[in-house]
């Protein structure tokens, strides 16, 4: 029988928290569910009769966060601990903790290029229509993790491991900002952007076949995301 009080404190390592029972004991198969649905005898307390476990305090705070909304933990941004409370989710066997901590750091820029196209005789209202393409470019195991089914490799075939870089991927979508949900889901931040080709007047050296009006309003921008 459990008797452990709905609120129940702890020192963690040092540092002081309280939480509920039903928090602690959310995750099937952890640790502390282990040690918190037996007997208050069942765990050791500190001179002030909190409840003690001796782990590092200061990560636990995010063993907290985790198990108090799983589905919507998020790793800090410029988070430089993953390491380590990789190490503490082991412990207390939270496999999602553990799987959030593990993703690899790294570096994914999405391609935006985009042409509008217009008829022979220039007719925009008639003959107009604007094709787009979001390219990939990164880590293929990342971009996979990020993209997942949206991810388009068929001009970049498999031809090495996960942890070959490619400049080749493209999405079968074309919503930019789709694109920049999915990073920012899986704890990407844009660190930086670049544009050229909007509205250019070169008109020399097209090549051939291609129409001045159409040629100028070709463009490519570049998006630069990071996880740390």
């Amino acid at each position: 029988m459990c008797d452990f009080p709905a609120v129940v404190e702890l020192n963690v390592g040092g540092v002081h928290y309280a939480t509920s029972l039903d928090t602690l004991k959310s995750e099937d198969g952890s640790l502390l569910q282990e040690l918190f649905r037996g007997t208050t005898l069942d765990v050791p307390r500190d001179s002030q009769g909190r409840f003690f476990i001796d782990r590092d305090g200061s990560l636990f705070r995010f063993v907290l966060d985790y198990l108090r909304e799983p589905s919507k933990f998020k790793m800090p941004t410029e988070f430089r601990e993953r390491e380590l409370l990789r190490k503490e989710a082991e412990y207390f066997r939270l496999n999602g903790l553990v799987e959030a901590a593990t993703k690899a750091p790294g570096c994914i820029i999405i391609g935006y290029r985009g042409s509008f196209q217009f008829g022979r005789d220039g007719l925009a209202d008639v003959k107009f229509r604007k094709i787009t393409r979001l390219l990939v470019h990164g880590r293929v195991a990342i971009c996979r993790e990020v993209f997942g089914d949206t991810l388009n490799e068929s001009r970049d075939p498999d031809h090495g491991g996960p942890d070959r870089y490619t400049a080749r991927f493209f999405l079968k979508h074309v919503f930019i900002e789709q694109a920049f949900d999915m990073l920012q889901e899986n704890g990407f931040r844009c660190i930086g952007s670049c544009g050229s080709g909007t509205a250019g007047s070169v008109t020399e050296n097209l090549k051939p076949g291609v129409d001045s009006e159409e040629n100028r309003w070709n463009h490519y921008n570049e998006f630069v995301f990071v996880r740390d």
